[in-house]
């Protein structure tokens, strides 16, 4: 459904992509995951038109669409601050920007997206997550061969950040809907990609079930994007393991220095033999104790 070709964009000051190669299915959620400043925004907007590459191909549904106008590519796309018109009504909102405005699709979409009671309402009377949904349902309402989200939950307070990006999965995949979705948030990959492609300074690092990309990072980059990290020097390496890894009862030694707890989560500062980590264990400053690890990586220093 999306292909891109060694798609390449420098900005004078500096950032962009450079040698995109991606392709994702039809139905596919994949997400790009990476810190600000990595690329993934970049890429949006060269798939959604918003940009052209200073070299490369982009293709949809198997057409080449690198030099056509966004109106032409039949792309959706739902930025993280939403966006709205503040003098149009949710519903309006939808009518506005359908192909063929259809009053009653327009009212299946907002019920399908928890906002059939909200219709006639314009953004100010609605809440974050509310407008997030007329968002979505406008970028839907297009009826896009490929869906572009732009961190759209970055702004939303925690707890509703969770519930709607799962009812965004749902609602994508009753759909079948293509979707590419950006986030510096590796949780959120994790709920919502049906595959991770991981980025750095404008590359993609890795592509891979989200499983592949935790369990196997293919380099330190891609291992660090993935969320809490223990990184040890180790003469011209990197000793690298998840706290996850690390389980009580094994054969390695260690001092525990600090106990701290985080969401009702036990973590405790240790001393191995390679220096000092966070781990999550029962125990208490003073207490020696074994430790062993599922999984030890081993990356090139620098």
């Amino acid at each position: 459904m999306v292909r891109l070709e060694g798609l390449s964009k420098r900005y004078p000051q500096g950032g962009g992509v450079e040698g995109v190669d991606l392709e994702v299915g039809e139905g596919e959620v994949l997400v790009l995951l990476g810190a600000s400043g990595s690329g993934k925004t970049t890429l949006l907007h060269l798939v959604a038109g918003l940009l052209l590459p200073d070299r490369g191909r982009v293709y949809l549904g198997g057409k080449e669409v690198t030099h056509l106008p966004p109106e032409r590519r039949q792309v959706g796309y739902v930025f993280q601050d939403q966006a709205l018109w503040p003098h149009l009504t949710a519903l309006e909102h939808l009518l506005l920007v359908m192909p063929r405005p259809d009053r009653k699709e327009a009212l299946s979409l907002l019920e399908r997206v928890g906002l059939l009671d909200h219709a006639g309402k314009r953004p100010g009377e609605l809440s974050g997550g509310q407008r997030q949904r007329v968002g979505l349902a406008r970028a839907l309402a297009r009826r896009p061969k490929v869906l572009l989200l732009d961190e759209p939950y970055s702004a939303l307070d925690p707890v509703l950040r969770e519930e709607l990006r799962l009812e965004v999965r749902v609602l994508l995949k009753e759909m079948g809907t293509t979707a590419l979705h950006v986030t510096h948030d590796p949780e959120e990959a994790m709920l919502l990609a049906d595959r991770v492609g991981v980025m750095a300074e404008g590359r993609l690092l890795q592509v891979g079930s989200p499983e592949e990309v935790y369990e196997a990072p293919g380099s330190l980059a891609a291992f660090l994007a993935l969320g809490r990290a223990n990184l040890l020097p180790q003469d011209g390496e990197v000793l690298a393991f998840r706290q996850e890894w690390v389980r009580e009862g094994g054969e390695v030694e260690a001092l525990v220095l600090e106990r701290r707890t985080l969401r009702g989560e036990v973590l405790c500062r240790v001393h191995l033999p390679w220096g000092e980590a966070w781990v999550r264990l029962e125990a208490r400053p003073g207490e020696r104790v074994g430790l062993g690890f599922t999984r030890l990586l081993r990356f090139p220093q620098g």
